[in-house]
C-alpha cells in the first residue's frame, strides 16, 4: 500500500509540474513583449526624464469583452524631440501606426465596428493620419513589414475618426478597454494625439 501511495503522489506531482510549465509557456507566448516594455511605461509616466533607448520595443495590449478576446501587438517608437505629425509621420499617407512590422490586431470572435462585421482572425492595423481626421484601416495581410505589401483591395474596413488632443505621450502606446458588458474600444496614443476605435461584441 505504501508503494502504491508513493507512486500515486509521484504521478500527481509530475502532472502538476507539467501543467504549471505548460501554463507558463502559454502565458509567455501570449504576451509577446521584449525586455524594454517596462522602459516605455517609465518614460510615459515621467519616471525616466530623457528617453535614450534606441529602437521601438515590441509590446502588447489586450482585454476580453463578453467572451471575445482582443489582442494588439505593436512596436513602440519614441518622440525624442522630433516633429511627429507631418514630419516623421506624413499626413495623408498609409502608416503602419507603430514601427517596423505592421501593428497586428486579433479578435477571437466576430466583432462589429461602425456597423461592419469583422470576422474572427488577425488583421493589420493601419491609419492615414490627417490634420482634421484620420482613416483607420483593418487589412487582411497582417504579417508584413511597414506598408511594403499594403494593398487597399485587402482592406476589410475603413473608418474615419477624429483625433483628440491630449498631454504628451513620449512612447506610442495602445490600450484596449472595456466600456460595458458588450462593447469596448482600441486606443492609440502618441505625442499629443489620441484616436479611438469603438467595437461591439455579439
Amino acid at each position: 500500500m505504501k508503494n502504491k501511495a508513493g507512486w500515486l503522489l509521484a504521478l500527481v506531482f509530475f502532472w502538476a509540474c507539467n501543467n504549471e510549465k505548460k501554463s507558463a509557456n502559454e502565458h509567455s507566448g501570449h504576451n509577446m513583449t521584449d525586455g524594454n516594455s517596462h522602459y516605455c511605461d517609465s518614460v510615459n509616466n515621467g519616471l525616466i526624464a530623457t528617453d535614450t533607448l534606441k529602437g521601438s520595443p515590441l509590446r502588447t495590449a489586450m482585454t476580453t469583452v463578453n467572451g471575445t478576446h482582443i489582442h494588439v501587438e505593436y512596436s513602440s517608437p519614441g518622440v525624442k524631440g522630433r516633429t511627429i505629425w507631418g514630419g516623421l509621420v506624413p499626413y495623408d499617407k498609409v502608416w503602419v501606426t507603430g514601427a517596423h512590422k505592421a501593428t497586428r490586431v486579433q479578435f477571437s470572435k466576430e466583432v462589429v465596428i461602425n456597423g461592419i462585421r469583422i470576422p474572427a482572425g488577425q488583421y493589420a492595423f493601419f491609419t492615414i493620419p490627417g490634420k482634421e481626421k484620420w482613416t483607420v484601416i483593418l487589412n487582411t495581410r497582417y504579417d508584413q513589414h511597414q506598408t511594403d505589401e499594403y494593398n487597399e483591395k485587402e482592406d476589410v474596413m475603413r473608418l474615419e475618426v477624429k483625433p483628440e488632443e491630449q498631454n504628451m505621450t513620449q512612447r506610442l502606446i495602445y490600450t484596449v478597454e472595456k466600456i460595458n458588458s458588450k462593447s469596448g474600444e482600441i486606443k492609440m496614443q502618441w505625442e499629443k494625439i489620441l484616436i479611438r476605435v469603438p467595437f461591439m461584441t455579439n
